[in-house]
């Protein structure tokens, strides 16, 4: 897809499907291209990624056809410049509570390369804008996708401010730093925060912004989540498949040859 598909397709409804992609291996952009996935999700908050190694991920990803949305490790919209200067197609902000926090991101998304009091000015009325600036900024970010997090009870409630600020594409939940503010550390079958996912994706749907949440634990968690209206659908990583499949192989082939299967290192997989 392309990145003006996907914004379309998450304001009307449409799904698309990403992962998590951790391996800078120039071998494994063409594998992940023949999953089927739409796009890929590229993770700076958690994970160590130097800017020269995410951006070729971005733009070899971005020339295969599977455009790259990077998270940023903080609702900076200075990093989301750098990012975007670096070949990603979309950002995804980290622990956004606030209106104020959506704007400057729109700011650094979506009327790129504005800066200082231009930008202030614009953000308030973009009619502000010469018509000539006006037509660069819409064709310079045209393919740019804002996501943001929603990962904490303060976000939750201010949830229909946040979803009202002009320029948003989608939200993505949090489930691990949500479950966390809830008071329920990765209790994901908790009706509590079952109720508070589904409420997410219920006023994310009414606005028309796309939503979904980045989710490994239970697939069918996610696919109840689907069906009560997530669209962006971003499942597990590629080191969490990797390592629940090879355990797999790995077990029949010592239960074949009558060998002794170790579990004590089977466990829980990294929290991303």
């Amino acid at each position: 897809m392309t990145p003006q598909e996907i914004k379309k397709a998450l304001t009307d409804g449409s799904r698309v499907y990403g992962s998590l992609v951790l391996s800078t291996s120039p071998k494994w952009p063409l594998s992940v291209r023949r999953t089927g996935l739409d796009f890929v999700f590229i993770d700076t908050e958690h994970i160590a990624l130097d800017r020269t190694t995410l951006s070729w991920m971005c733009r070899l990803y971005k020339e295969i056809g599977l455009p790259p949305i990077v998270r940023i490790p903080s609702p900076s919209p200075y990093e989301a410049c750098k990012v975007l200067d670096g070949g990603a197609c979309g950002v995804v902000a980290p622990y956004i509570e606030t209106v104020e926090q959506v704007k400057q991101l729109v700011g650094a998304t979506k009327l790129r390369p504005l800066k200082g009091e231009k930008l202030a000015r614009a953000l308030e009325d973009t009619s502000t804008l010469e018509p000539q600036l006006k037509e660069y900024i819409d064709n310079n970010c045209k393919d740019n996708i804002l996501i943001i997090n929603i990962e904490s009870v303060p976000a939750v409630k201010n949830l229909d401010n946040l979803l009202s600020v002009d320029g948003l594409d989608a939200i993505l939940i949090g489930p691990h730093d949500l479950s966390n503010s809830l008071g329920i550390p990765e209790q994901y079958s908790n009706p509590v925060f079952i109720e508070t996912v589904n409420n997410i994706i219920s006023k994310a749907r009414a606005h028309k912004i796309g939503v979904g949440i980045h989710f490994w634990a239970d697939i069918s968690l996610e696919i109840n989540w689907i069906r009560n209206g997530a669209n962006l659908v971003i499942h597990s990583s590629d080191i969490d498949v990797y390592e629940q499949n090879l355990r797999l192989d790995i077990q029949k082939i010592k239960t074949a040859a009558g060998d002794k299967i170790d579990t004590s290192h089977n466990g829980a997989a990294e929290v991303i």
